[in-house]
């Protein structure tokens, strides 16, 4: 699911001439592309060659062949390890990708091994996410250990896929990592593709489309739309490309049942016994169950080495940068994430380990500001919860609606829905993205805050409020935080959902978690709320039957009811940070 085409294709030309020119000069041209464009300068130097094989490879009990690449140090008996389990095809590019970074850190003194998962790379069985990443880690640690190279300290890193094979193995006993660097994945799949009780549709799509059973490839705007427009939801798959088994597998199974379990396991956070970097994105639509797991990980496991876990979060989507108010505030994916990996491994496996800092515990992008900072934990202790109320007359206010009830209705129509512009989802959709004027539906209710008479920074997590009533059994709300800038124009920031059941015609007290976030709105700026019904294709379309989601062809109205007053406090919590 990673991608490092933006700052590595430009030079897949020369480093393929260099490839058939000879290998050394091949090899040449990686270090130096590596040293100079890849890794930051900061890093420190290197002090080995590297000697790279291809011919590893091992059975698993199952009788599939898993292969590696391994880079190794010359003239190191027995080195530190990092273990890579990639689901990749193998294909120059990934070739090229995973040598880069295998070889700088073997020149800093690493074994680095990059296996490939199952069906994927060089490696041979049946390719599904997620399913066999527990057992085959296990076999795949149980064969590591057992190579003459191998001095017995373990690093791990990666991130989405190869990411969670990390979580997979954690906490076997006497086989578990020393250390992780874990990016933009938790140990919650589930929560992640049914956020609120919805589905989260563009992102397990466009994984459907770009990593179907034989081998990944790229995919399109076109196939994304053309999956996700029509009935029924388990076919979006067949519309957008052809069958594929473990999209069917996501949107059927809508409960955390045993289908789940082998994918995330049990407490996985709480039992793991080795210290995480964990590197996250605003815009990825891991980041909630990322900041779970690290809450996990600091208040709630025992083991003193997890708890110096850290947190990175920067103004990216799913590995990919993104554009904040419409710009691009250059900070790139590949080079932040890669940053800070070599000082974490070598703060707990080299020799010297107080000659490399653990860095701060938490470090944040404030967005709009655009600068990073260091933190000390997670919620920001100084942060002022501040309830903004809806009022009946559409505003944004400190002060609590007037005593007189008033009621905000829409209907809200499967087949016509709020689309998507923008949020935390897989693909090249994700981020900011300027928001077209809401007054142009009826079926959006926003409300908006006066002009800002001073900046104002939200960060941490953000949960909305809402006393509401549905004709429905069954039906969806959303929320959406936007600034409107003081041009008029308006950027979506983060946004949440919600989706269960409801006895029609009950005034019923909601509360819909939106991402957390970390945005400065300016001063001369306004805040806005768009409530409606459905965000689509981010999430699914509630067809308001109350029937099976995945197999429903027959949506209907429903009718949705906002209410607004003394009694009725409709309000969105923010975050404050005093400044």
């Amino acid at each position: 699911m990673i991608s490092t085409q933006k700052k590595i294709a430009p030079v897949a030309a020369i480093l393929l001439l260099a490839s058939i020119i000879g290998f050394f000069n091949y090899q040449i041209m990686l270090d130096f592309y590596a040293e100079q464009f890849v890794f930051p300068k900061s890093i420190r130097s290197a002090d080995y060659a590297v000697i790279t094989t291809r011919d590893d490879t091992f059975k698993t009990s199952d009788g599939v062949i898993l292969g590696a690449d391994i880079h190794k140090p010359v003239g190191l008996d027995k080195a530190p390890t990092i273990l890579i389990r990639i689901p990749f095809n193998n294909t120059l590019r990934n070739r090229l990708r995973s040598d880069i970074i295998g070889r700088f850190w073997a020149k800093r003194g690493y074994a680095v091994v990059v296996q490939g998962t199952r069906g994927r790379y060089r490696s041979n069985g049946e390719f599904y996410p997620a399913i066999y990443e527990a057992q085959d880690g296990r076999e795949a640690l149980e064969w590591l250990q057992k190579q003459s190279w191998f001095n017995g300290q373990l690093a791990m890193w990666g991130g989405s896929a190869f990411g969670h094979t990390q979580w997979a193995v954690s906490g076997l006993e006497g086989l578990s990592p020393d250390v992780h660097a874990i990016q933009i994945v938790s140990t919650d799949y589930y929560s992640t593709f049914h956020p609120g009780g919805a589905f989260a549709l563009e992102s397990a799509l466009y994984w459907a489309l770009i990593s179907p059973p034989d081998a990944d490839r790229s995919t399109s705007i076109e196939e994304i739309k053309a999956g996700a427009n029509g009935w029924p939801l388990i076919e979006a798959d067949n519309r957008g490309l052809q069958n594929v088994k473990f999209f069917d597998d996501w949107v059927s199974h809508q409960n955390r049942d045993d289908y789940w379990l082998q994918i995330d396991g049990i407490n996985r956070a709480q039992n793991i016994d080795a210290p995480i970097l964990l590197f996250a994105g605003w815009f990825d639509p891991f980041l909630p169950t990322m900041l779970r797991d690290f809450k996990t990980l600091i208040s709630e496991n025992n083991n003193e080495k997890a708890q110096e876990s850290r947190l990175i979060i920067g103004p990216y989507g799913h590995a990919r940068e993104i554009e904040i108010g419409g710009v691009d505030v250059n900070e790139t994916y590949r080079i932040a994430s890669l940053e800070p990996v070599l000082r974490w491994f070598d703060h707990w496996l080299a020799d010297d380990p107080q000659g490399a800092s653990a860095g701060p515990k938490v470090k944040i992008y404030v967005m709009g500001e655009n600068i990073w900072r260091n933190e000390n934990e997670w919620p920001l202790a100084r942060t002022v919860y501040t309830p903004y109320y809806l009022s009946t007359s559409g505003t944004l206010s400190l002060s609590p609606a007037a005593e007189e009830m008033h009621v905000f209705e829409y209907s809200y129509d499967p087949n016509n829905p709020v689309l998507t512009n923008g949020g935390a989802m897989l693909g090249p959709r994700s981020g900011m993205e300027q928001q077209t004027p809401p007054e142009n539906r009826s079926d959006i209710l926003w409300f908006q805050s006066d002009v800002l008479d001073a900046d104002m920074e939200v960060t941490g997590p953000i949960s909305a409020i809402l006393h509401i009533e549905t004709d429905r059994t069954n039906t969806d709300f959303t929320v959406k935080l936007v600034d409107v800038f003081a041009d008029g124009r308006a950027y979506n920031i983060t946004d949440g959902i919600i989706r269960q059941n409801y006895n029609p015609g009950i005034p019923t007290e909601i509360t819909i978690e939106l991402s957390a976030t970390s945005y400065l709105f300016k001063k001369g700026h306004r805040i806005r709320v768009d409530v409606s019904s459905s965000n689509f294709p981010r999430f699914d379309r509630n067809s308001n039957t109350g029937q099976n989601p995945a197999y429903e062809m027959n949506p209907i109205v429903a009718h949705q009811k906002l209410f607004v007053s003394q009694n009725h406090r409709s309000q969105i919590i923010f975050p404050v940070i005093p400044r």
